[in-house]
């Protein structure tokens, strides 16, 4: 039995993917261990699969005295991962990057471990940056993102099964909306997005006359709950393919692993990505490129005005087929399958 440690956490984005690609192998001869941090990967890994936690440490985006302490907090997990790796004696390292894999890869090549990771976004995140020098090869959602480098293919965005075979009826039976209306999911990643979540608060009312809202607005959000005619809040979808399923449109962020899943579903979207104040600006870039490709439009938080958010949205839901036909010609590869080629090569080599 070949042993695949996995590593990576903070968000759904960086714990699906992994999971997508798990599903296609565990029906094969490979067993599955995971290493994180006490982020929302322990919730959702640990009724599966062996989890170990380790301490974990990420940069602050702003000037800190935390931010000194990571080199100390860093060589500790590194310890701990490369403990837990000498003990397990995995076949290969899969790494979704991010501050939770980085000690993992980091131990685990000086173990010699194989070790593949993988970039959602546009651009290289910190973590994914280092983890480029130390990996056998980094697997790229975006076409650009692999291009001319060294260790980088292109392999698109891992998805999972049930994401793709969603039943929208699931929902309906949820709650008592008008079907003679369009179907606007709201979504603000795995763990929700306060800036959207306010913005369709204030403008429910309007909102509510032109489209049946499932605003999925994150488990921070459970205390302010809302409700009314044609809408439904909830604080988290275990259940996300029947709701895309349902969506006709969807408002969301601008994180990777979600729009791409709306891609792949051929989900107009209309995205408000996270301001550079708070990231790195990787999801303004996503944005950016897929309104670029006409497939999604965006509004910058810094641009938001109540009567843009209204505006777009009703555009888009006009548009629908424009969208659609513009989805239909991006080139769209079976990622998991693509990976799981270059996991087996790996194997080969060891």
């Amino acid at each position: 039995m070949k042993t695949i440690v996995l590593t990576g956490g903070g968000t759904a984005g960086h714990i699906y993917p992994l999971l997508a690609i798990k599903e296609r192998l565990e029906k094969e001869n490979y067993q599955f261990v995971y290493i994180g941090g006490n982020g929302m990967e322990k919730d959702i890994i640990s009724k599966d699969i062996p989890f170990y936690q380790i301490p974990t440490v990420k940069l602050q985006r702003k000037l800190t005295f935390k931010n000194l302490l990571i080199p100390f907090k860093l060589i500790k997990s590194i310890k701990e991962a490369k403990k837990i790796l000498q003990k397990i004696k995995p076949n290969l390292i899969l790494s979704k990057g991010g501050f939770v894999a980085m000690p993992v890869v980091l131990a685990g090549a000086k173990l010699g471990i194989p070790i593949i990771s993988h970039e959602s976004d546009l651009s290289f995140g910190l973590a994914n940056k280092i983890i480029l020098k130390k990996c056998n090869l980094m697997c790229t959602t975006f076409e650009q993102t692999a291009k001319n480098k060294e260790k980088c293919l292109y392999t698109g965005q891992p998805i999972r099964k049930n994401i793709l075979s969603g039943n929208k009826q699931n929902v309906y039976q949820l709650e008592n909306f008008d079907k003679n209306l369009p179907n606007l999911l709201v979504v603000g990643g795995s763990l929700g997005a306060q800036f959207i979540n306010e913005k369709v608060w204030q403008n429910i009312e309007s909102l509510n006359k032109k489209f049946n809202i499932v605003h999925i607005a994150g488990k921070q959000a459970k205390d302010k709950k809302h409700s009314g005619k044609n809408y439904l809040q909830i604080d988290y979808a275990k259940n996300m393919g029947d709701f895309l399923d349902f969506a006709d449109i969807v408002l969301s962020r601008a994180g990777a692993g979600a729009i791409n899943e709306f891609l792949a579903l051929k989900k107009p979207m209309l995205l408000i990505p996270l301001s550079k104040k708070c990231s790195r600006g990787d999801q303004i870039e996503n944005a950016k490129l897929f309104k670029s490709l006409n497939i999604a439009d965006m509004i910058e938080e810094e641009d938001y005005n109540d009567e843009i958010l209204l505006s777009k949205l009703e555009n888009i839901s006009k548009q629908t087929e424009y969208f659609k036909n513009n989805m239909k010609k991006i080139q769209n590869f079976d990622a998991c399958e693509k990976i799981i080629e270059q996991i087996k090569k790996l194997e080969i080599k060891k």
